[in-house]
């Protein structure tokens, strides 16, 4: 069988930056599934994945449009402190959900002033090329409930 619209795919990844450092991995831990088409990874992976079998094994560098998107400086705001209420201490690097136009986001904490932090909602990897390092450990057909559901069911997935 090989990876196509609506398969559950289980796949085993390293991602790491450009200069090689390890960015997240499955490595000890069970494999990612996902169902291939409905978006759940980044477009650039979901396209190399499309045709993939059962111990593929290969690399694939993902530019950074075609993961987490190119950076958009509109997405850095200059929030008042008093809105971090309820956090003794506001540091660079800490991250928040915010309500975004489309629902929640996550901000993360540039640099904090006298009376303002600056935040990034960009993701943290916007504007980097992702490279994976993939193996495919496992495709099946998902059933129409877990398409209809927009995730998985049962072993790795979601339990309603």
């Amino acid at each position: 069988m090989q990876v196509q619209a609506n398969s559950v795919v289980s796949i085993h990844y390293t991602l790491t930056s450009d200069a090689g450092a390890v960015i997240d991995t499955s490595s000890g831990h069970a494999p990612l599934a996902y169902i291939q088409g409905l978006g759940h990874i980044v477009p650039g992976l979901e396209q190399a994945m499309e045709g993939r079998r059962v111990g593929d094994k290969f690399e694939v560098k993902v530019a950074a449009q075609d993961g987490y998107g190119l950076r958009d400086d509109t997405l850095l705001d200059r929030v008042p402190k008093e809105a971090f209420q309820g956090v003794p201490e506001i540091e660079p690097g800490m991250e928040f959900y915010a309500d975004g136009p489309n629902g929640p986001i996550m901000i993360t904490v540039k640099e904090v002033l006298d009376d303002v932090v600056v935040v990034d909602g960009n993701h943290p990897l916007a504007g980097q090329a992702l490279n994976f390092a993939i193996e495919v450990v496992e495709i099946r057909v998902a059933t129409a409930e877990e398409v209809e559901h927009g995730h998985i069911h049962g072993e790795g997935g979601h339990h309603h």
